[in-house]
C-alpha cells in the first residue's frame, strides 16, 4: 500500500465561547437578562456596576491603552446604540422624564413610603381554604362539625364548587373513623354555604346563582323571574341560546325574560376566583416607541440592565509577566467581563437596530392602529439589517415594546400575508382587527355569520375564505353567531 499526502482545502465554522455567551445572552427576556447580570456581578469581581448619576470616561478595548491610564472605565452604554440614544433631540424626553428618570433598581431600593411594599409582595397570598378556614374558626362548630366542616372545605375546587358528592365525603370520614348521617353533613354544608364569598359550596351551577339570589332583597326587579330561570335545564336552553323555548317553558314575556337574563348576568358564576390570590406576572419593555417632531422613535428602556464597569482597583491588581494562581485567576475574570460587557453591547445594538427597522416599517400602525398593519414576515427584516431570520427570531422571542397603543411584544408586528383584489397583500392582523370591529358592532338579536364577514371584506377588496374568518375569529375567543344572539 502506497503513502501519499494530500492537500485539501476547507471550510467550518466553530463556535467560539464569545459567540455562545453573546447568542444567549440575545435571546434572554428583559427580566432574564437581569438576573443573569445579577449572577455575573456576584461571581466576577471584576466586574460591578456603575453608581446612578456617576460619570465615566469612554471604554477602551485593549491591555495597551490601560497602562496609559489607570482610570480605564468600560462601560456598557457607551455603545453606539446607547450614544445614538442619548444625542437625540430633547423633547424626546417629555413625555416620559417622570416614568423613566430613575431606574428600576434604583426605585425598588428607595426608602420612601411610595415604594413597593416588600413584606406584602414576599408574604403567602390568601387562598379560599385559608378564607374559609378562618371563618370556620370564626363560627360555634362542635368537633364534629368542624371536622366535617374541614373535609367540606378541602374538597372545594378553586372557583368554590364542591367536587364530591356526600356520599363519598361520608366514606371519607368514616376511613377516619368518624361516622356521621348524611343529614349531619348537609347541616355543615348549608353553613358553609353562607360564608363568603356568596354562593361557595354549590354542588353545581344551577345551585350557586340560588345561593347569590338568596342573598338579595326580595324586593330586587326580576327576582322571582331569576330564580325561576336558575335551574339546570334552563340553564342549558340559556346556553344554548334558545330564547324561544326559554319563554314557552317558563312562560315568560320578551321584557320579563330579558330582565331575568340581566339580573343572572350580574352573578358570579366562579364566586371561588375572586380570592384567589395570583401572583401579576409583570412585563418590562425593552423597547419605549415616542413620537419626536411627527417621526416615531425607537429606544432601549434604560432600566432593563445596568451600566456595568470594569472594577479598578482589581484591575490594578493585576501583573504583567506574573504566573501565580491569583494573578491568572484576576487576567481570567478580566476577560470574562470584558467579554460579558462586550455581549451586552452587541445584544442592546442588535436589538435596537430590529426595533427601528421594525417602527419604520409599520408606521401606519402607530398612526391608525391594528386595521393599517402591514404585512411583515422575519425575512423582511432580516435581509434590512443584513442579518439571518435565526438571528431576528431571537431578538423578537420575549422582547416588548412600549408604545402610545400600549405594550406589544415584537413578534405582534410580524404577519402573513394575505392577497387583496387589487393585486396588493393585506396583513393577517389588520384583518383580524376588521373581523373585532365588525363583530363589536353587529345587532346583537341578528349576529354576523362568518359567511356574512366574508362577504364585507370581500367588498372592502379583501377575499379570505370563511374557514379564514372562523379561524381568526376562534384565534380573538370570538364564539360563533349562534353562541352571540341576544334578545335585544
Amino acid at each position: 500500500m502506497k503513502q501519499s499526502l494530500d492537500l485539501r482545502l476547507g471550510q467550518h465554522l466553530t463556535i467560539t465561547p464569545q459567540l455562545q455567551q453573546a447568542i444567549r445572552l440575545l435571546q434572554l427576556s428583559s427580566v432574564e437578562l437581569q438576573q443573569e447580570i445579577q449572577q455575573v456581578l456576584e461571581s466576577n469581581p471584576l466586574l460591578e456596576e456603575r453608581e446612578t448619576g456617576e460619570q465615566g470616561p469612554a471604554e477602551t478595548a485593549t491591555t495597551d491603552n490601560r497602562e496609559e491610564s489607570e482610570t480605564t472605565d468600560y462601560d456598557n452604554t457607551d455603545s453606539p446604540a446607547a450614544t445614538d440614544a442619548a444625542d437625540g433631540p430633547a423633547e424626546a424626553e417629555s413625555d416620559w422624564s417622570e416614568e423613566f428618570d430613575q431606574p428600576i433598581a434604583a426605585r425598588t431600593r428607595s426608602g420612601d413610603d411610595d415604594g413597593f411594599d416588600i413584606d406584602g409582595r414576599n408574604s403567602l397570598p390568601t387562598t379560599l381554604r385559608d378564607h374559609l378556614l378562618w371563618q370556620m374558626h370564626m363560627t360555634q362548630f362542635s368537633a364534629t362539625d368542624r371536622r366535617i366542616a374541614e373535609t367540606l372545605i378541602d374538597a372545594l375546587n378553586e372557583d368554590g364548587y364542591l367536587t364530591l358528592n356526600l356520599e363519598d365525603l361520608q366514606q371519607v370520614l368514616a376511613k377516619e373513623n368518624l361516622a356521621v348521617e348524611l343529614d349531619e353533613i348537609q347541616a355543615v354544608l348549608h353553613q358553609i354555604q353562607n360564608f363568603d364569598p356568596v354562593g361557595v359550596g354549590a354542588r353545581s351551577l344551577a345551585e350557586c346563582l340560588q345561593l347569590q339570589l338568596r342573598a338579595l332583597p326580595t324586593t330586587t326587579p326580576f327576582h322571582k323571574e331569576a330564580a325561576a330561570l336558575a335551574t339546570d335545564t334552563n340553564l342549558a336552553l340559556l346556553g344554548a341560546r334558545d330564547h324561544a323555548a326559554l319563554r314557552r317553558a317558563l312562560k315568560f314575556s320578551p321584557e320579563a325574560l330579558q330582565g331575568a337574563l340581566h339580573l343572572i348576568q350580574t352573578l358570579n358564576p366562579r364566586p371561588g376566583e375572586g380570592i384567589q390570590a395570583n401572583t401579576a406576572n409583570y412585563v418590562i419593555p425593552d423597547i419605549i416607541v415616542k413620537k419626536v417632531r411627527g417621526v416615531w422613535r425607537a429606544e432601549l428602556n434604560p432600566d432593563i440592565s445596568p451600566r456595568l464597569r470594569i472594577n479598578r482597583q482589581y484591575e490594578r491588581m493585576i501583573q504583567r509577566g506574573n504566573a501565580s494562581s491569583s494573578n491568572r485567576y484576576l487576567q481570567d475574570q478580566l476577560q470574562q467581563a470584558r467579554w460579558f460587557i462586550k455581549s451586552l453591547n452587541s445584544r442592546n445594538d442588535t436589538l435596537l437596530k430590529v426595533s427601528r427597522t421594525i417602527v419604520d416599517r409599520q408606521r401606519a400602525f402607530f398612526d391608525h392602529g391594528p386595521e393599517a398593519m402591514k404585512p411583515l414576515v422575519l425575512h423582511d427584516i432580516a435581509e434590512a439589517v443584513s442579518m439571518h431570520e435565526s438571528t431576528i427570531s431571537r431578538v423578537t422571542t420575549n422582547k416588548y415594546m412600549l408604545t402610545p397603543r400600549g405594550i406589544f411584544e415584537l413578534k405582534y408586528f410580524f404577519s402573513s400575508h394575505v392577497a387583496t383584489a387589487d393585486g396588493g397583500a393585506c396583513s393577517a392582523t389588520a384583518i383580524r382587527s376588521m373581523i373585532k370591529k365588525l363583530v363589536e358592532g353587529e345587532p346583537t338579536a341578528k349576529p354576523i355569520s362568518d359567511s356574512k364577514i366574508a362577504e364585507i371584506l370581500a367588498g372592502q377588496g379583501i377575499h379570505v375564505a370563511r374557514r379564514t374568518v372562523a379561524k381568526y375569529r376562534e384565534l380573538m375567543n370570538i364564539p360563533p353567531s349562534s353562541q352571540r344572539k341576544s334578545l335585544v
